[in-house]
């Protein structure tokens, strides 16, 4: 995508970290093979919050904040944790918003199995203006469709945590 190292930083940073407010959440939920209650989809729903104020004293960048706070925010309006739209969900959020709902389908769950990489990306291309940005889904597809088979989840970066 062409963004700025230090953005690039940024986003590898909280890539890595926006799921750390699920740190407290119970293994029942987080495992859970039948339908969430609404009880359960309302703590699941608190993660992203929780995760930003678990850092947020030890993180300065609002970026990486953000993008932690706003991941599961929707193209179309109708997410979570403030309900933002559009280009109102910062960039990194809605990067990783799409690299997470891959990272979801290609996974094995315990409520599912995975899917392979075309019906996964199919997905994303179907939700592609209301889940995700349009703009970006493609060029994730034709980044994932051109990577070597074994080099997707490769981690060249793991002890890079400098963010400016």
């Amino acid at each position: 995508m062409g963004l700025p190292e230090k953005q690039h930083r940024q986003l590898r940073l909280a890539g890595k970290l926006h799921d750390i407010g699920k740190v407290g959440m119970p293994e029942g939920i987080l495992n859970k093979t039948t339908p969430l209650t609404m009880e359960e989809i309302g703590n699941m729903r608190d993660h992203p919050v929780i995760g930003e104020r678990i850092l947020s004293p030890i993180i300065r960048s609002k970026s990486v904040l953000s993008g932690i706070r706003h991941h599961h925010e929707r193209w179309d309006g109708g997410g979570y944790p403030d309900g933002l739209a559009g280009d109102r969900i910062p960039l990194l959020a809605r990067i990783i918003s799409v690299a997470d709902c891959f990272d979801a389908l290609t996974s094995v769950r315990a409520y599912r199995t995975s899917l392979p990489l075309d019906a996964a990306l199919a997905v994303l291309e179907l939700e592609a203006g209301s889940q995700f940005d349009p703009a970006l889904v493609p060029v994730f597809a034709e980044m994932m469709r051109k990577s070597p088979p074994g080099c997707l989840m490769r981690d060249q970066t793991a002890h890079d945590t400098t963010v400016d």
